[in-house]
Order: structure tokens, then C-alpha cells, then sequence
């Protein structure tokens, strides 16, 4: 049985997804992300499942900067969570008694609407984690009311659900990544994600642009790219990219090949099979077979053989 790590305490959107990505595991619940990663790097545990971006928020920041500069570790699947937040309470709790609401930042801006409109007069304060909020609402003498976050942590820690799907979008979806420690890579599907962190080599016009040629000349689609402050000073960013394809397709290695070249520093997160199973169109010329050819033409050139 594998052992894996994820954001706790148990409750979490996270254990909900590492529940659908590894049902049979031991859960290891952890504090923070970074101690569910550093436990992988420890080899306290196999692997890791943690969040790494919203449709409404964007990058989880400390996700991406964990992946940045700790100890490198491999991306080896994905999962697409749809987040459905609760207001949870002691049981005997109604709503118009509720002056004091916990829960995890993500959330707060995520049910700012509902918040607004059906608990203006409640002070709402952040916590670690929506299931930490959840257990420290359930304990005797808690100073806050209610809590919001998934419908599994009220089962958890013994709360009434007293309203459901409290955020202002229906649609919000988490994207969690399971990781491990650097070891051989999942095969190639046709329906694969590649996720790269990149440092530029020094600040010029036009450094961007360099970068995103390396992927346009090769058809290669980018899925998403998210600066990152290196903390050097105003304006010094690196970058993260998720791309369509496996690093074993032509294109993708000869891409990452070319920021190689020209960065500063390019730390491979991983290639692995995409979460909505989408297989993504090869653009003429860019296909393993086009590569191939196109090296053996070169080969017979540079053999005088014209």
C-alpha cells in the first residue's frame, strides 16, 4: 500500500482528490503544502497530492513556488476536482445566529457573494485549511459559528450542512497534481500534459517572446503560463508553462531542448496523462514522423549525399 501525503487535516478538497486518485492508499495528512511535499522528499511518504491551480484563482502560489525551489519533484497525474462549498455549523445552529465565520482565504474570495448578500453583518476569518476551519468549529467553546468548506469535512467533525453550493460560481473546478520523487516517467498516451518551471538567463527585450517561439515554430500548445516573483528585486519574474504532449513526442523534447539553450534554467516538473483525456491536434509538420524524416534528410546532406 502506498503511503501519500496531502493537505489536511482530514476534510480537505485535497483528500477528496487523493481519494479519486488513490483510493487504496494511506492517507498521511499534513499541515501545510510544503510539509505534504517535503514529506515525499524525505521519504516519509511515496508521493504527495496537492492543489496547484483554480479556474476562478489562478496558480496555488505556494504550490508553484514549492515546485520552483525545493528539491525537485515529478508531476505523475492530474485530477479536475469540481469544488462545491458548504456552510457548516453545530448541530441546533441557524443561520441568523451566525456572527463569526472560519474558513480558508480561496474560499472567502470564492463565496464573497454569498457572504455579502446572506452574512453581511458576520466577521469572516481566515483559516489554514477549509477542514482545519471545519474542526476548530466543531470543538466545544469555539469562538466562531460556522465554517465554510466541503461537504466531507462536516462529516468528518460532526457538522449540520446547513446550506449547500455557497459559492458564487457553480463552475469552479480545482486542478490537483500527484507527485513523487524523480524516478521514470509515465508512458506517452496521446493525451498527455507537460509542466516546466523556466529562469530566464538576464533580463532583455524581447526574453518572452524568445521563449514562446521555441514553443510556436514546434506546434506546441500552451495550456498555461504563470509568473513568479524570484525575489530579487521589482520586476525579476520566472515563469511556469503546462503544455500539450510528452516529453517523449519530437516536438515537445525539441522544444524543451531550445529553452535549454537559452535560459537560465529549465526544471522539468513532469509529463504525464491529461485529466480530461482530450488529445490535442498535431500541427502539420510537428509529428514524430515529420521529425524523424526531416533528421534523416539533414543526416544524408551532411553526407554529401544531395
Amino acid at each position: 500500500m502506498s503511503r501519500i501525503a496531502y493537505l489536511g487535516p482530514e476534510g480537505t478538497f485535497t483528500e477528496e482528490a487523493l481519494r479519486l486518485l488513490e483510493p487504496t492508499a494511506e492517507r498521511l495528512p499534513s499541515a501545510t503544502v510544503t510539509a505534504a511535499l517535503n514529506a515525499v522528499r524525505a521519504g516519509e511518504a511515496d508521493g504527495a497530492v496537492v492543489p496547484l491551480e483554480n479556474s476562478l484563482e489562478g496558480g496555488i502560489t505556494t504550490t508553484l513556488d514549492e515546485f520552483a525551489w525545493g528539491e525537485p519533484l515529478l508531476i505523475t497525474a492530474e485530477l479536475l476536482l469540481p469544488v462545491r462549498f458548504s456552510l457548516l455549523a453545530r448541530p441546533d445552529t441557524e443561520i441568523v445566529h451566525i456572527k463569526r465565520v472560519y474558513t480558508h482565504p480561496a474560499a472567502i474570495t470564492q463565496c464573497r457573494g454569498f457572504l455579502n448578500r446572506e452574512l453581511a453583518d458576520a466577521v469572516v476569518v481566515a483559516a489554514p485549511s477549509t477542514a482545519a476551519a471545519a474542526q476548530e468549529v466543531s470543538l466545544p467553546g469555539s469562538p466562531y459559528d460556522a465554517a465554510i468548506a466541503a461537504r466531507i469535512a462536516g462529516e468528518h467533525y460532526g457538522l449540520v450542512e446547513l446550506l449547500d453550493d455557497i459559492g458564487d460560481r457553480s463552475d469552479t473546478v480545482t486542478r490537483f497534481v500527484r507527485v513523487s520523487r524523480p524516478g521514470p516517467l509515465p508512458e506517452p498516451t496521446g493525451s498527455d500534459r507537460t509542466t516546466l518551471v523556466v529562469f530566464l538567463a538576464d533580463d532583455h527585450p524581447g526574453a518572452l517572446l524568445e521563449m514562446l517561439t521555441e514553443f510556436s515554430v514546434r506546434g506546441v500548445n500552451l495550456s498555461r503560463i504563470e509568473s513568479r516573483p524570484t525575489g530579487q528585486g521589482i520586476g525579476r519574474y520566472f515563469f511556469h508553462f503546462d503544455f500539450e504532449g510528452h516529453v517523449a513526442d519530437a516536438r515537445v523534447g525539441e522544444a524543451i531542448a531550445g529553452l535549454h539553450r537559452i535560459c537560465g534554467e529549465v526544471r522539468f516538473l513532469g509529463s504525464y496523462p491529461r485529466a480530461d483525456g482530450v488529445t490535442p491536434p498535431i500541427k502539420r509538420g510537428t509529428g514524430d514522423a515529420e521529425f524523424a524524416e526531416a533528421e534523416d534528410w539533414l543526416a544524408r546532406i551532411r553526407a554529401g549525399r544531395v
